[in-house]
């Protein structure tokens, strides 16, 4: 009988204790290699870090070399046009010149000069500034005799019992200009109502 006995004591299961220490055993075996490994990882991530760090300043110093390339080109661009704007202006007032030196002649010999001396220097002011006019680009806009135009006139009365059909353009109160295709400044003019037999009564 006491044989069964000792036998089922050699089939009882291993302690926990036991197993924990074989998992431990096993842990420690695996984990033997895990230091070097670890250190190369993180060396590899720091050198991964050290080339973004890199790649990210280089960006940014080409960003502002392109930034400071295009404030200077803005700047450049900027001196170019207010350079052009400045000899236009210079040349017209070249132009305008000549006009307001005959205009001054006019005025010193206005006592010695007739009506008809007059008015003819005035004939001559008048052409010589819409030459002016006309060379920097600038035409008068067309009135009387024309159907209205709201793009270019400006109507400031309707007139009645008008001999002109309805629409047309029959007084000039101020001269308009076109610069170009763009009005300058709308004529204002005076615009027929027609002829409406009524108002006759």
């Amino acid at each position: 009988m006491e044989e069964p006995q000792e036998k089922s004591a050699e089939q009882q299961p291993t302690p926990a204790s036991d197993q924990q220490s074989e998992s431990t055993n096993m842990n420690i075996n695996t984990n033997n290699n895990t230091p070097s490994e670890e250190a190369a990882r993180i060396a590899e991530l720091e050198a991964q870090l050290a080339q973004a760090k890199q790649e990210a300043a280089e960006n940014w110093n080409k960003y502002l070399r392109e930034r400071a390339e295009q404030d200077n080109f803005r700047k450049r661009q900027e001196r170019v046009l207010a350079d052009r704007v400045l000899h236009q202006k210079k040349a017209l007032f070249h132009k305008l010149l000549d006009v307001m030196d005959n205009v001054e002649r006019a005025l010193v010999y206005q006592d010695t000069l007739d009506k008809a001396q007059l008015q003819q220097t005035l004939r001559m002011l008048h052409w010589q500034m819409n030459e002016v006019l006309r060379s920097e680009g600038l035409s008068p806009v067309a009135t009387v005799g024309e159907t209205f135009n709201p793009y270019i006139h400006e109507a400031i009365e309707a007139v009645e019992s008008s001999d002109q059909p309805e629409g047309t353009i029959v007084e000039e109160a101020r001269k308009g200009y076109t610069l170009g295709e763009e009005t300058l400044r709308p004529a204002r003019v005076k615009v027929s109502m027609g002829n409406n037999p009524g108002n006759n009564k």
